[in-house]
């Protein structure tokens, strides 16, 4: 019974142990990347060494106790509401954070049928997307971009921008917000975003999702948990998807397959050993181009089509693949006191032949008239360019991070302290002209509004070459340390050093030349907090964070930009966390202002980039989210961000005095679901968005703003065994600009599209 279980989850809230804040720290040159990777895994080891020393400790835990902690924590399967995170270096406390966290679990994902983590993060306000020039959508949250900053992390460890992520092995997704550069070293001034995997459990379960959709939607998702030992456990995740187009324009063939295998669980010395790869095979809509309103109004807007429309080749596609493989150690000194090493490695490989679709001229127009909205009809024709992006990348992730608490001189103190390396290696390839020993390709013809996608060019024939080459190594080491210095008071402070070396070569395909681009980045960040915790239902925090971009953040360099010292920033907030009497509500509150002091410009005089600009971004933020009622859940996301402004830009860069581009102003989602029946359950829920602009801020082109409304019902046909579940997303086919891009185009928002779901449980 759905009221029963909730009553049980909230009991195990409120015996939930508060667990202080955890946070990030300091780096060091490359000449002791390597030996600092080999203490790392030297001082995990060796406290497994010394696990007999220490039996009798009388803090020496118990292995069925931990157990016990360990399964009372609930997945992200159960529950909207949570009340710790894995967004910093370890599992923290949400109300230890003196910033804003939102969470969204895999019920969320599960109840609004959210398969991507683009979707996923649209259920949290304040994040909006460029549609980058490579095709991929940069995420911007609070203003302020986050994939080329490398601020998209899988569990607490970087992850590489350029790949189409699917959600099939998520338990989470936690969006940190504010400055997060002492938590992870390099990244932006908005926050960062972690996915959560799913870990292997000590228990039995079997569930296969079935799902059938709009556009011959078909996707088969199994997740497998397997108990093979007291204190061991097997769990493998699977899926396989297809789809003729996913409601905007993409056609979907992708599978993907994780496995993640525990041993120790809960007792002093617990090993995880994980792999996951995804492929993708889709298709690619690279957008939709504006169009001018009229013949005396030069202005640019939307083009009225379905938003399912495509108008690109049949031989466009965007191909790729990530895997990865992971390791992780963690030794528990005490019931206080635990080290956890991880290391990962992975392999991610991008494969993108898009056509850029724009107006034609006006010989090509009926007529010979320029196409405007007000004679828009099927016949317009468009061009198709091309715009391929081949690129591959490797990466070497380790970290090893120590937690504590202690007491001294009276006071109370939860210790983080670690240290990180990281070693990535960027490929970017591009064809060759046949003057440049390649082939030519034949021009993509053109098209109709009405006659869609047709016209195929051989993309396999064209002849890749190498085109730059980008390698960087970088460590960090990092304390901070959350002091409870009287009954309802905690300070948090904390350092972090980072250091970074990086080259970057590019290649002439016509001559062979090769320039070199290097740069050495050394650098401090800090955060300071001060909590009020009056209760533990009630928590306020001020807090005061830094971080900083590297001139190599979207992993190149340039004669521009190599010499060119970091951007800086600083993020101010002040909000408060409130759970509910009965513990089944959590509401989190926030006043934010994040400045970005020496934005990177273009110096239209030397042709290269300095740090004149500066912009800054202040608003409110809320979360709403758990049960009303034992059976009416909620969750709610809402950021009005009503002062952003260009405080000081160059010529050619976003103008002086305005809105920065991808912000809008209000901005919010909700979803709830009511229990109706033991077996019936309905939701509905709606996302809104206010007017924005795309990057560069072009005079008068902006996207209208939008409200879309999704709808849910679910039946427990056999308690516990079978659960059938429909979905209606975009219910009104709402057509909307959902990412954008300065003058050239825009990629559209899911169209009505509905879901037949078959959950099976074993």
């Amino acid at each position: 019974m759905a009221h029963k279980k909730t009553r049980r989850h909230a009991a195990a809230d409120r015996h939930r142990t508060t667990a202080p804040s955890a946070a990030p720290a300091a780096s060091v040159s490359d000449k002791v990347v390597l030996p600092l990777g080999a203490m790392m895994f030297a001082a995990s080891m060796g406290a497994f060494a010394q696990t007999p020393a220490a039996q009798g400790d009388e803090k020496t835990l118990k292995p069925v106790v931990v157990k016990a902690d360990a399964e009372r924590e609930q997945e992200g399967k159960n529950t909207l509401r949570t009340t710790s995170t894995r967004i910093g270096k370890g599992k923290q406390e949400l109300r230890d954070i003196p910033q804003s966290v939102t969470v969204v679990t895999e019920k969320l994902m599960d109840d609004r049928k959210i398969d991507t983590v683009k979707e996923a993060l649209k259920m949290t306000s304040g994040i909006t997307f460029l549609a980058a020039e490579g095709g991929e959508e940069d995420i911007r949250l609070r203003g302020f971009p986050l994939n080329t900053t490398g601020d998209l992390f899988i569990d607490g460890m970087r992850d590489p921008a350029f790949y189409d992520r699917d959600t099939f092995n998520f338990d989470r997704i936690e969006v940190l917000r504010g400055s997060a550069s002492m938590l992870f070293g390099r990244g932006s001034t908005g926050g960062a975003v972690n996915q959560v995997n799913k870990q292997a459990r000590l228990l039995d379960e079997t569930q296969v999702d079935v799902t059938l959709g709009s556009h011959q939607y078909r996707r088969v998702v199994a997740d497998i948990n397997l108990k093979t030992g007291d204190d061991s456990a097997l769990r493998i995740n699977a899926m396989r998807t297809l789809a003729d187009n996913n409601g905007s324009g993409s056609s979907l063939d992708k599978y993907g397959f994780a496995a993640d295998y525990r041993w120790g669980i809960g007792s002093r010395d617990e090993f995880e050993v994980g792999f996951f790869y995804l492929e993708n095979n889709n298709g690619i809509n690279y957008g939709l181009p504006y169009i001018r309103k009229s013949a005396t109004d030069a202005s640019l807007t939307t083009i009225p089509v379905d938003p399912k429309s495509y108008y690109g080749a049949t031989s466009d596609y965007n191909r790729g693949s990530a895997g990865y493989a992971s390791f992780a150690h963690t030794h528990r000194f005490s019931s206080d006191t635990e080290l956890v090493t991880k290391v990962r490695k992975g392999d991610f490989n991008r494969d993108q032949r898009a056509s850029t679709v724009r107006i034609a001229g006006a010989a090509l127009q009926p007529g010979g008239i320029a196409a405007t909205r007000e004679n828009f009809s099927s016949a317009t024709v468009l061009n198709r360019g091309t715009q391929n992006k081949i690129q591959s990348m490797e990466n070497l992730f380790a970290q090893s991070d120590l937690s504590t608490k202690f007491e001294s001189w009276g006071l109370k103190h939860h210790v983080l302290a670690g240290v990180d390396f990281a070693w990535e290696k960027k490929i970017v390839r591009g064809a060759r002209t046949a003057a440049q020993g390649g082939v030519t390709i034949p021009a993509k013809p053109t098209t109709t509004i009405g006659g869609g996608g047709t016209g195929w060019v051989d993309e396999d024939a064209r002849v890749i070459g190498k085109t730059g080459e980008f390698e960087s190594l970088a460590a960090g080491v990092y304390a901070q340390d959350l002091i409870q210095v009287a009954p309802h008071w905690k300070l948090l402070a904390g350092l972090r050093y980072d250091g970074m070396s990086a080259q970057y070569d590019t290649f002439n395909l016509t001559s062979g030349a090769v320039s070199n681009y290097q740069q050495s980045i050394y650098k401090m960040s800090n955060r300071f907090g001060v909590l009020f915790q009056p209760s533990d239902r009630h928590s306020y925090h001020l807090s005061y964070g830094t971080s900083f971009n590297t001139s190599g953040d979207t992993y190149s360099y340039s004669a521009a930009t190599v010499n060119t010292p970091p951007e800086k920033s600083m993020n101010l907030e002040l909000g408060a966390k409130i759970d509910s009497e009965d513990r089944r509500m959590s509401s989190r509150f926030a006043l934010f202002r994040g400045v970005k002091l020496n934005e990177r410009n273009t110096d239209p005089l030397l042709n290269i980039a300095v740090l004149s600009g500066k912009r800054h971004a202040t608003g409110f933020e809320t979360d709403v989210i758990g049960k009303i009622t034992p059976r009416w859940e909620v969750f709610g996301s809402y950021t009005w961000i009503w002062d952003a402004e260009i405080d000081k830009g160059a010529e050619g860069a976003e103008g002086v005095g305005r809105r920065p581009s991808l912000i809008p102003k209000h901005q919010g989602t909700l979803w709830s679901t009511y229990q109706v029946t033991e077996k019936l359950r309905v939701g509905a829920g709606a996302n809104a968005r206010t007017k924005m602009t795309p990057n560069r801020n072009p005079v008068n082109l902006y996207s209208d703003g939008y409200v879309t409304y999704d709808a849910m019902a679910e039946y427990e046909a056999i308690p516990e065994r079978l659960t059938l579940k429909a979905n209606l997303t975009n219910l009104t086919n709402k057509f909307y600009a959902d990412a954008m891009y300065a003058n050239g185009h825009y990629i559209p928002g899911f169209g009505r599209t509905y879901y037949l779901t078959a959950s099976i449980k074993f």
